[in-house]
């Protein structure tokens, strides 16, 4: 490994706790452990006497509530399976492997919540054998602890399907038996490999697993120890403003939803959910109702893909708040609502220290809205494959903020990686007399020459939004303020300036600076779901010079387009 590689690994392994580096040791001598002796290992590893299992009590999870895009019965039956809106077969137990597919597509084969569209057809026989022979399928293909199938995030989800399926596809039939087997043999493997070297969704979704392969086994005390460890996670992940900790809105719904399930299972049990279960989805649904765009989407803020509404309407976000200004200070989000204008500011830390997974280098970057359609946008995931396209995702260049010297403002790198981060300070808000005011910092660039700060302030009223961006520090560098609009938009230079067309209307923009500076239109992705890209224009403001440097951008609507006060 080269020396840069070193320093940069170094950076990263600095923010993690000893105690993630002592379980990742031990996780991955289990995994080659049961490589090289699979059948040893599925001894050692056993789990509850399946002779027990009751099978869970009347309870449909959220994955059964809100409809899918499942693949159908006839298309399962012809040996194809959709996923992520790519195709592929399953005719042949290999099939099962698909190692030239993208990693996260493996997982979603692995999970099997796919089959809740067999779960909810009207021809229950045809559904019934269909699932028994792909799961005969499955069986043979992925040898017990081996492969993608058994990393533990796709072992929990599948274990947590494989219970709420049982009831309307395996119970009764041939299959039963040996799926009883099965069924506690991923208990087994669970209870020995919960991601802590992870942690966040991960793990609250391997806890989420047990306590379901609890109740379904009756093992009372596998249950109360998921519930005991999932208690504990909640005070470490949900903040105290209800956000989650990795601050991407897509996976606090992730979380939430997992949450919600666990309170309604073993509420179906007899077992009242502890108040910190309650009181945790309480403070999240609060939260998501406040982070939610106007058009009723969740914000693609750092990894993120778009929610489906119908899953979103079984978490009951609580209704938007009619306050311009809410300042949610845990997460670093600040929500600005002036007449039809509605922003959303990030002035948050980009990960927690041990989790930078889902980070992306997006410090004081904003979105907004203008009568409910999108104007400024965040570029959301594709993919979390390695390469250029995830880079660029993660980069600051992808998203609305300030850019130095071609440099993330949080060093992101591999598919979850991050080493520097940008630390934010002195984090202000305030709102009088029609207008709505927040300004930060942040210490991203501290290694670059002169140690460069950026300080970024928003001001909101009904005319429009300005944003003022000061870079200080000393030397020479090259700044560039980009403004990600949305996919369709049309952009007419201007003098200082430009006229951008939407949905919404025709916008006006104009940039002041302390130093000479050019604009130019460039082109950038926008994610739309899982390998699906489109693009869109983005608005540079390009700059070369010795610091300090000011830049000073507006968005007011062009004269003739009226606005609400």
């Amino acid at each position: 490994m080269k020396t840069e590689e070193l320093a940069l690994l170094g950076r990263t392994v600095v923010h993690l706790q000893p105690s993630q580096v002592a379980h990742r040791a031990r996780l991955r001598t289990q995994r080659a452990a049961l490589r090289h002796w699979p059948r040893l290992g599925q001894r050692l590893l056993a789990g509850s006497n399946p002779t027990g299992a009751g099978g869970w009590p009347s309870f449909t999870p959220l994955d059964a509530i809100a409809p899918q895009r499942w693949p159908s019965l006839a298309q399962l039956a012809s040996g194809q399976i959709t996923l992520l809106g790519v195709v592929r077969d399953l005719d042949e137990p290999d099939r099962w492997q698909h190692t030239d597919a993208p990693q996260l597509w493996r997982y979603h084969l692995h999970y099997w919540d796919w089959a809740w569209g067999l779960a909810s057809e009207a021809d229950r026989g045809a559904a019934r054998s269909v699932f028994a022979r792909l799961w005969r399928s499955w069986q043979e293909s992925c040898g017990f602890g081996r492969g993608d199938a058994w990393h533990p995030y796709p072992a929990a989800l599948r274990a947590w399907s494989w219970c709420g399926l049982y009831r309307d596809l395996v119970a009764g039939s041939d299959i039963e038996p040996e799926f009883l087997r099965a069924i506690a043999a991923h208990a087994g493997f669970l209870r020995r490999h919960l991601e802590s070297d992870v942690g966040g969704n991960h793990l609250v979704k391997d806890l989420k697993a047990l306590a379901g392969l609890g109740v379904f086994l009756r093992d009372e005390r596998m249950l109360c120890r998921s519930l005991s460890r999932l208690g504990a996670q909640l005070s470490v992940q949900i903040l105290p403003d209800g956000g989650h900790y990795e601050r991407a809105p897509a996976y606090h719904c992730q979380v939430l939803a997992d949450l919600i399930d666990v309170a309604d299972l073993v509420t179906a049990a007899g077992r009242p959910p502890g108040p910190e279960l309650t009181v945790a989805i309480a403070r999240m649904r609060r939260w998501l109702g406040y982070v939610l765009s106007p058009d009723g989407t969740v914000p693609l803020l750092n990894d993120g893909y778009p929610v489906p509404r119908a899953l979103l309407a079984t978490l009951r976000p609580d209704p938007p708040s009619g306050a311009r200004l809410v300042t949610l200070p845990d997460t670093g989000l600040i929500r600005a609502t002036v007449g039809g204008w509605h922003l959303i500011a990030d002035a948050g830390t980009p990960c927690p220290d041990e989790l930078p997974a889902h980070a992306h280098a997006d410090t004081l970057a904003c979105l907004l809205h203008v009568d409910g359609a999108p104007l400024l946008v965040d570029t959301g995931t594709s993919t979390y494959d390695t390469g250029p396209v995830r880079s660029y995702e993660r980069s600051t260049a992808a998203h609305n903020t300030a850019e130095l010297d071609g440099a993330d403002s949080t060093e992101v790198w591999g598919a979850f990686r991050a080493g520097r981060r940008a630390r934010v300070q002195a984090m202000t808000t305030r709102s009088n007399a029609g207008m709505v005011t927040a300004e930060a910092a942040h210490d991203g660039y501290r290694w670059l020459l002169g140690r460069p700060v950026h300080r970024r302030r928003w001001s909101l009223t009904g005319a429009g939004l300005r944003v003022d961006d000061q870079i200080t520090g000393r030397s020479r560098h090259k700044i560039a303020v980009r403004w990600h609009l949305t996919p369709g938009t049309t952009v007419r230079p201007q003098d200082d300036g430009a006229v951008v067309s939407t949905e919404a209307g025709d916008f006006a923009v104009q940039v002041a600076a302390s130093r000479a500076f050019k604009l130019d239109l460039e082109v950038g992705m926008v994610a739309s779901g899982f390998l699906r890209r489109t693009f869109g224009p983005v608005l540079t403001c390009s700059i070369e010079s010795v610091l300090p440097v000011q830049v000073s951008t507006c968005w007011r609507r062009s004269p003739g387009q009226s606005w609400r006060a």
